[in-house]
């Protein structure tokens, strides 16, 4: 290179910069669908970015990688390669000095122990994740883990904690996200109170349950994602018990319009 200098930090960030735009490429394979070319695709997709990632020797980018993958195998019951990614997580987490990316792969971890029934490590794992959200960050923006806020961290919690069956301090985190951290897009928000309700109804709050799934439908009505199908569809088959209360038909009848 005429004028210019190749060095070895040089060689490595054209591997980063793909690795990141081969895991967004994952990411929005995952949310487009659940089918099987559309799960396999993705799965391609994170692997090949942990592949990257580990040629440009970024800690970070391999960890959030490998987080891809867990969350794929919790989403699809594959309970012991999720714990196993969750651990790997945590492992590169180790090598950073961020704590908001520490939350985010000790989270990840919590999730897949809670998964797996390993009621000790989803505790210990998300305490340290509660422990690491609480302090300072100084992450640049480009952080991968510059996205994972208090409120994400609150809502994330809140769905391991409801998998644990700690259905109240569940309630409390999902309200902590919504009403404190704001979580201000649709998609995000709409999911949120697609999860309250249905620990509300878990709860035995019918009128609570259905009060927050109106709130949902308001939000998810036009969004494409995957995850808001699913809720739709878990919220349909939930209602299906109380079919002579007349609001419960009125909001599968407003699901079944929006879903796709």
């Amino acid at each position: 290179m005429a004028g210019g200098h190749f060095t070895e930090a040089t060689g490595r960030d054209p591997f980063a910069a793909t690795s990141q735009l081969v895991h967004l490429a994952g990411w929005m394979a995952q949310d487009e669908g659940d089918t099987p070319e559309l799960r396999g695709l993705a799965q391609r997709y994170y692997a090949h970015s942990f592949r990257l990632a580990a040629e440009a020797g970024d800690p970070e980018l391999s960890a959030t990688a490998l987080r891809g993958l867990a969350v794929q195998c919790v989403d699809l019951g594959y309970r012991a390669e999720a714990a196993q990614l969750g651990e790997a997580c945590v492992e590169y987490g180790h090598q950073l000095d961020n704590p908001r990316a520490v939350a985010y792969y000790e989270a990840t971890l919590a999730n897949a122990a809670a998964q797996d029934d390993d009621r000790r490590m989803a505790t210990k794992h998300l305490a340290l994740s509660e422990t690491a959200i609480g302090k300072p960050t100084a992450a640049a923006d480009d952080s991968w883990a510059a996205h994972y806020s208090p409120g994400r961290w609150a809502h994330e919690s809140g769905m391991i904690l409801a998998r644990l069956g700690d259905l109240d301090a569940a309630e409390e985190h999902f309200h902590l996200a919504l009403d404190i951290h704001g979580l201000d897009r649709r998609r995000t928000r709409a999911i949120v109170l697609a999860d309250l309700g249905g620990v509300r109804l878990r709860q035995g709050d019918v009128e609570g349950a259905m009060a927050t799934w109106r709130d949902f439908l308001d939000y998810a009505d036009g969004i494409r994602s995957v995850k808001v199908q699913a809720a739709l569809q878990d919220m349909r088959v939930r209602l299906r018990r109380y079919i002579g209360v007349p609001e419960a038909q009125e909001l599968r009848e407003q699901a079944a319009r929006i879903s796709r």
